[in-house]
C-alpha cells in the first residue's frame, strides 16, 4: 500500500502565533494589570489598609501567584507608610506645642531684644559678632569672634544704652556707681567702650616696693567723683564715725589691718604662717583672695613670696585703687562670676566674710565647685569666718561641703554674740584641702 493510498492521522498541532500577535496579547494583560493595580490602590488611599483584604475578593479573572504577591507586598508598603505617617503627625504636633512655649518665653523676657534693632550703634559693635579679617579659624571653629559681654547685659536695654552712650574717643563718663549697679545685676563683664576714663591732671607716682604695702597711697591716685568721700584721710576717720560702711576700717592700714593674720587663735583666727606650715616649703606660690577688701590678705602673702590676685567690688570706695597702689593685684569683679583661672592650677583660695549665708545656696555651691576647679591637686581653700545661723551650719553647709569633695584639714565654729546670744548666729572658719585623687 504507498503512501498516497494511507488514511490520514488527525492532528493536534497548533502553528504559534506571529511575534505582532504575541506582543498584542502581552500589552493587553499588562494594561489590564496596571489598571487593576492602580485601582486598588486608589481604594487603600481611600479607606485605609484595614480594609483590604484579598481572600475576600471576588474578582472577574485568574490571579496567578505572582501578581497576588505582589498586591501582599504593595499593601505592606501602605500600611508601613501609614504608620510612618501617624509618627510624622505626631512629631510635627509635639514640634508645635514646643515652637509655641519658646515663643511664649520670649514673649515674657522682660526687654530682651532680639535682633538689636532698636539699640544704639555704638551697643551694636560692641555686642554683636565681628567676621575675622583672616577668614575660618580651626582653634576657633568659627569664622566669627564674639565678645565675651554678660547675658543679662541685653536684658536691660536702658542700662545698656546708657552705659555705651558717649563720644567715641572723647571722655568715658564718670559713671563708677551705675556701671558697677549694671555688673552686679549680671552685666558681667560690661562690654568695652571707645572712651578714655577720666584721669586726675595732677597725677603722683606710687610709692616705691615695697614701702608701697604699708603706705597710704596720694590722693591724686584717684578719681574720688563716684564717692562720699573725696580723701583716704577721709576714709581712715571713718572707722571712727556711726553707721554701717562696706569693710570700714580697711583703708586705715596702722590699725587693725596691721595685725590680721598675723597670729592664730586655735579657733576663728588662723594664722598664715601656720596655714602655711600645712605645705612643704615653697609649694605655696599663687593664689586667690576673694572679696579681699583693700588688699591686706595679699599684703601678707607677698611678704612671704606668695603672689595673690584679689577680687574686689568698689562699694562707696575706692577699694581697687588702693590695692593697685600697694603694688598689688585687684581685679573688678563681683562673687558671681566665673573664676578666669585654668583648673588644677593655684596653690591657695582664700576667702574672708564674703562667701556668707546671703549667697543663695545653689550659687554658693556652684562657687565651691568653681574654687575647687580652680585649685590644684594638694591646694588650699581657707574658708575664714564664715557667717550663718545655727540650723544652717550643719543642716547645710557641713553637707554642702562634703559634697563638693573637700578633705577637712581644720574646722573650728564659734558663736557670733555682738547683737546678742538669742540670735542664735555663728562664724566658722575651715581649712580644707582638694584632694590629690
Amino acid at each position: 500500500m504507498g503512501a498516497a493510498d494511507s488514511p490520514k492521522k488527525q492532528s493536534h498541532y497548533h502553528p504559534p502565533s506571529s511575534p505582532r500577535a504575541a506582543a498584542f496579547k502581552f500589552k493587553l494583560k499588562m494594561a489590564a494589570f496596571v489598571l487593576l493595580t492602580n485601582l486598588l490602590t486608589f481604594y487603600f488611599l481611600a479607606s485605609g489598609p484595614s480594609r483590604l483584604d484579598l481572600g475576600r475578593l471576588s474578582l472577574p479573572i485568574a490571579w496567578d501567584t505572582s501578581l497576588l504577591a505582589h498586591l501582599n507586598s504593595t499593601r505592606a508598603h501602605l500600611a508601613d507608610t501609614h504608620s510612618r505617617v501617624s509618627d510624622l503627625h505626631r512629631q510635627l504636633a509635639s514640634s508645635d506645642s514646643l515652637v509655641k512655649a519658646l515663643l511664649a518665653e520670649l514673649a515674657r523676657s522682660r526687654g530682651r531684644p532680639h535682633d538689636g534693632g532698636d539699640l544704639p550703634d555704638e551697643v551694636k559693635l560692641a555686642v554683636a559678632p565681628h567676621k575675622l579679617p583672616l577668614g575660618y579659624s580651626p582653634r576657633m571653629g568659627s569664622d566669627m569672634l564674639h565678645p565675651p559681654v554678660g547675658v543679662a547685659c541685653l536684658r536691660f536695654k536702658e542700662e545698656l544704652a546708657q552705659y555705651m552712650s558717649y563720644e567715641v574717643g572723647g571722655e568715658c563718663p564718670v559713671d563708677d556707681v551705675f556701671a558697677q549697679r549694671f555688673l552686679l545685676k549680671g552685666c558681667e563683664p560690661l562690654p568695652r567702650r571707645r572712651c578714655h576714663p577720666k584721669s586726675r591732671a595732677k597725677y603722683v607716682e606710687p610709692t616705691p616696693f615695697p614701702q608701697s604695702l604699708w603706705t597710704t597711697p596720694h590722693d591724686s591716685s584717684v578719681v574720688w567723683d563716684a564717692y562720699t568721700c573725696k580723701s583716704y584721710k577721709c576714709l581712715v576717720d571713718r572707722n571712727k564715725q556711726p553707721g554701717y560702711f562696706d569693710c570700714k576700717d580697711c583703708f586705715d592700714l596702722e590699725g587693725r589691718e596691721k595685725h590680721r593674720w598675723m597670729y592664730d587663735n586655735g579657733i576663728l583666727d588662723y594664722g598664715i604662717d601656720q596655714v602655711l606650715a600645712t605645705r612643704p616649703r615653697g609649694t605655696v606660690r599663687i593664689g586667690l583672695d576673694i572679696g579681699g577688701g583693700s588688699g591686706t590678705f595679699a599684703a601678707r602673702m607677698r611678704e612671704r613670696n606668695v603672689t595673690i590676685v584679689t577680687t574686689t567690688m568698689n562699694l562707696d570706695g575706692p577699694f581697687n585703687s588702693f590695692i593697685a597702689s600697694r603694688g598689688l593685684i585687684s581685679m573688678h569683679m563681683s562673687v558671681s562670676q566665673r573664676l578666669p583661672f585654668f583648673e588644677n592650677t593655684l596653690d591657695i583660695v582664700h576667702s574672708m566674710h564674703v562667701l556668707s549665708n546671703w549667697i543663695p545656696d545653689t550659687m554658693l555651691e556652684f562657687t565651691l565647685y568653681d574654687i575647687y576647679r580652680v585649685l590644684r591637686p594638694g591646694g588650699l581653700f581657707w574658708l575664714d569666718h564664715f557667717f550663718c545661723e545655727g540650723p544652717q551650719l550643719n543642716g547645710t553647709y557641713v553637707p554642702m561641703m562634703e559634697r563638693v569633695g573637700f578633705k577637712k584639714l581644720r574646722w573650728n565654729a564659734g558663736r557670733k554674740v555682738d547683737r546678742g546670744p538669742q540670735k542664735n548666729e555663728w562664724y566658722f572658719s575651715a581649712l580644707l584641702e582638694k584632694p590629690r585623687t
